[in-house]
């Protein structure tokens, strides 16, 4: 289901007096490959709810250039709610999650083993406020950049 930015943060706040885990992560998920569901499965894992910070198409240019994204943010965002994993999702603008969390306020972030504590900025709001980081292995060999490199016919 998706949630406004408007409507999130009492949204989360009701799940916390559910005495609801709240998982958190973000990303553009822009053709969802099975890294993707691995990673996500993953996530969930951790908790009772994830909620999924989706990358808008502003935010994706400015991260991955004006060639991306592939799909849309509402096409991404149907895609994930279609996902079993996937409990929530709302879209942001930022390059980062950083606003996110501060109304979220998840009991765990989960995001991908590229990112360490010192390169993640939203990882230190959630230590800040006692909340976890987690760190989630990659499957080996799938990226969205990987598949559009071989629909174009580019050496892997």
């Amino acid at each position: 289901m998706l949630i406004s930015r408007e409507n999130l943060k009492l949204f989360c706040q009701i799940l916390h007096q559910g005495n609801q885990k709240i998982v958190f992560t973000n990303g553009c998920f822009d053709i969802i490959h099975a890294g993707h569901v691995k990673y996500l499965n993953s996530a969930r894992s951790l908790g009772d709810v994830l909620i999924v910070g989706l990358n808008s198409d502003k935010s994706v240019r400015m991260l991955k250039g004006e060639s991306r994204p592939i799909n849309n943010e509402h096409d991404r965002a149907t895609v994930l709610e279609g996902l079993r994993a996937v409990d929530y999702v709302t879209i942001f603008d930022e390059r980062t999650a950083e606003a996110l969390i501060t109304l979220v306020r998840p009991d765990v972030y989960a995001k991908g083993e590229d990112y360490t504590i010192d390169t993640l900025p939203e990882a230190k709001l959630v230590e800040e406020y006692g909340g976890k980081v987690s760190f989630i292995k990659f499957l080996a060999g799938h990226s969205t950049t990987g598949t559009i490199d071989k629909i174009k016919g580019q050496p892997q």
